[in-house]
């Protein structure tokens, strides 16, 4: 299932308050085990209020047992969005017909076209399959047994752990490059799509974690260990590379909204850069203004690494400034600008000692 960045912060959203460990999957647990079958809306907008059809209104404080005990009448439930208070139920939905659906059944038709109508969190739980489905917007998902997603995470850890190692080689070699200023556009787009992969295989592992819940917390720990600050310096790059400054954000969105097999295919990384008419990558040359590498000198704030590109333009004038140029830049300063000096010199040293052994 592809889903775009927005909606995957959306999902994950829905997941959490469904999640093990939480009273709401226990009263979950407990309609699902005794096969009554269930249409719950989360949400109690005036789009919700709108469709509903009888019933009567309760505005009792929720718990696991009531949930299950008025989930045996027919009709829906409706509950306010902290999920604390159960405002409605044996609801009859009334959404509007014309929408679209896959879903054959009455309880699933409805539950999609009630989420479609209203962008409401609606739950389905099947009476006879077993299955707990959420609907959310233009979205279903169907939560799966701990045991599988245990697997699943594992597995897609696996993954990502492979992802990491290579990422980690190719950014030890633009940076090798970037101090050579031999970069080619090719290293740099080779670097973001990696960046991307590892982005949204992590994403996948966030998912799971969040549909988990109190079973997620090792995968959290080994996601956070090999994630780091993956994203923050995909977006460096993005910065550094990047030929119009005022569009780094859209290009990151527009990256994270790539197609796999439209990942796979460099070109399209170099033309949401603004490399438009590119013949060959390979034959490339790119200038780094300077913002990865030192965002990566210890105690550099952000604000004054965006005024010394301001000043300097590019990295290779940076590294090349005197420490009383550096020192004229505000907020730098004396002992800043030996630090910036020396990190530079240290971090050159290094990612080539890296690179060739």
């Amino acid at each position: 299932m592809q889903l775009s960045r927005k909606e995957e912060k959306e999902l994950i959203k829905a997941l959490e308050k469904v999640a093990p460990g939480t009273e709401f999957r226990e009263g979950l647990e407990h309609i699902l085990s005794a096969r009554t079958g269930a249409l719950i809306v989360i949400g109690d907008t005036e789009e919700v209020q709108s469709l509903c059809n009888g019933g009567f209104e309760l505005s009792v404080e929720f718990s696991a047992q009531r949930l299950f005990e008025l989930a045996k009448m027919d009709g829906a439930i409706v509950m306010d969005d902290s999920i604390s208070r159960i405002l409605r139920a044996n609801v009859h939905l009334v959404p509007d017909p014309t929408l679209p659906t896959s879903e054959t059944g009455m309880r699933h038709r409805t539950a999609e076209r009630v989420a479609r109508q209203t962008r409401a969190l609606v739950i389905s739980i099947s009476q006879k399959r077993d299955i707990i489905s959420l609907y959310l917007d233009g979205i279903k998902y169907a939560l799966q047994d701990i045991r599988v997603l245990l697997a699943k995470a594992n597995q897609a850890l696996q993954t990502l752990e492979k992802y990491k190692i290579r990422l980690d080689e190719v950014l030890a070699n633009l940076s090798a490059l970037e101090f050579e200023d031999l970069v080619t556009l090719l290293d740099v787009v080779t670097v973001l799509q990696r960046s991307e992969m590892v982005g949204r295989v992590s994403r996948e592992v966030e998912r799971y974690i969040s549909e988990l819940g109190t079973e997620g917390r090792l995968i959290r720990m080994q996601l956070d260990e090999l994630v780091g600050n993956t994203d923050e310096q995909s977006l460096m790059i993005v910065k550094d590379y990047a030929l119009n400054l005022d569009e780094v954000d859209e290009i990151k969105e527009n990256l994270a909204n790539l197609m796999p097999e439209e990942l796979l295919n460099l070109t399209n990384i170099a033309k949401l850069l603004g490399y438009k008419e590119v013949v060959d990558l390979l034959e490339q040359p790119v200038h780094p203004r300077g913002y990865r590498l030192l965002s990566r000198i210890p105690r550099l704030p952000h604000h004054v690494i965006e005024r010394i590109v301001d000043r300097f333009h590019d990295l290779q004038s940076i590294m090349s400034a005197s420490p009383e140029e550096l020192d004229s830049v505000d907020g730098v300063g004396a002992i800043r600008a030996k630090a910036i000096k020396d990190g530079l010199q240290r971090l050159k040293e290094y990612n080539i000692l890296e690179r060739y052994i």
